[in-house]
């Protein structure tokens, strides 16, 4: 098992597709983006056959330090969970499912919506 890096995906996605790696990584950053803010909001993301991120409120709880044995308290906060979608279930169970392919038919392009909350912008300096 390796650790694949954020800049070795743009490599890849650029390869693939044959854009530049600076506008791959300026589309994958403004994709994780979208999904940060989306969650941050309270919004389900659904990616047929990928899965389902979603936010949700975890409430206070009494927990235990495993090394002292103190109770502690364990303030309520919002997490994010991750449902993963049939193909990748699949996929990454070992099946065999062929070329991969997550088209849900939402081709159609919507405009952007207020795009103040939006940060960084493409091309901006500060993307990781």
């Amino acid at each position: 098992m390796k650790t694949v890096t954020k800049k070795e995906l743009v490599n890849r996605i650029a390869d693939h597709t044959g854009v530049t790696k600076v506008v791959a990584k300026e589309i994958i950053q403004s994709f994780l983006n979208e999904i940060i803010m989306e969650l941050a909001e309270g919004n389900r993301l659904e990616f047929r056959e990928f899965g389902v991120f979603e936010s949700r409120d975890r409430a206070a709880r009494r927990a235990q330090n495993p090394r002292t044995l103190e109770k502690v308290e364990v303030p309520a906060k919002r997490i994010v969970k991750f449902k993963v979608g049939r193909l990748m279930r699949k996929k990454v169970g070992g099946e065999d499912i062929g070329e991969l392919s997550l088209d849900d038919d939402d081709d159609d392009v919507t405009p952007p919506r207020d795009s103040a909350r939006h940060a960084p912008k493409l091309g901006e300096a500060g993307m990781a």
